[in-house]
């Protein structure tokens, strides 16, 4: 995700900015401890830090209660975070750039979704086993918000849940040959689900205009059911 280093902002103090880039990174959500220990600071000023971003409407906070002591803090970037300024260009490029090549080299659509589904499960695999079906929609959510798609649930009904996207993050590319994009997000899309929650599957993907965003991704099985129970 592109973090703004404009003056002033909440993201121009070093520190935040290296702990949205985290949490970004991650693509799940985090404890306080686990971000301290990460970036080797102390837990009470990574806290400090944590709540000014959760005001700025970057991160959100969940506290999970534990079995002794007091419940603790789950950081996770927000579904709707803007890091506001105007993003670097040099990723924009190089997407265009990229899609160009693939187009010239004669790449498929089919090719490239399963090069999406392989970067997919990867990233799930620094996301964690999804566990109970509620918790793997979480953070199958988690990680869609931390890529920058600004990710928005509709109502589930029985097993089938809607998330709604807001944002591209890959408008740019889409713009020179959205197929091979939409179907490199796709097969992403459809690793994470494999990882997080390989008892059910993706049933539907249709792309919208980038520049308007609101792609809805759709998925049937026990995540649909987590996420109508939620």
């Amino acid at each position: 995700m592109d973090v703004s280093d404009q003056p002033g902002g909440v993201l121009s103090q070093p520190t935040r900015a290296r702990m949205f880039a985290l949490l970004g990174e991650l693509g799940r959500s985090a404890t306080t401890d686990e971000l301290a220990e990460r970036l080797g600071l102390h837990a009470n000023g990574v806290r400090l830090h944590l709540e000014r971003l959760e005001q700025a409407g970057l991160v959100v906070r969940r506290r999970e209660r534990i079995a002794r002591g007091r419940p603790r803090d789950i950081w996770s970037v927000s579904a709707s975070a803007r890091p506001g300024g105007d993003p670097p260009t040099a990723y924009a490029d190089l997407a265009r750039w990229l899609v160009r090549a693939l187009v010239s080299s004669g790449a498929g659509v089919g090719e490239v979704e399963e090069t999406g589904r392989q970067v997919g499960r990867g990233i799930a695999g620094g996301v964690g086993d999804g566990g109970d079906a509620e918790g793997g929609e979480q953070r199958l959510f988690d990680a869609i918000a931390a890529l920058g798609f600004a990710p928005e649930r509709d109502p589930a009904v029985a097993d089938v849940v809607v998330y709604r996207l807001h944002n591209c993050p890959y408008r740019d590319a889409v713009k020179e040959r959205q197929p091979l994009v939409c179907g490199l997000h796709r097969g992403l899309t459809r690793g994470l689900l494999e990882m997080i929650d390989p008892g059910s599957r993706l049933v539907a993907f249709e792309p919208r205009d980038p520049d308007v965003a609101g792609c809805e991704v759709r998925m049937r099985g026990p995540i649909g059911r987590a996420a109508s129970s939620a």
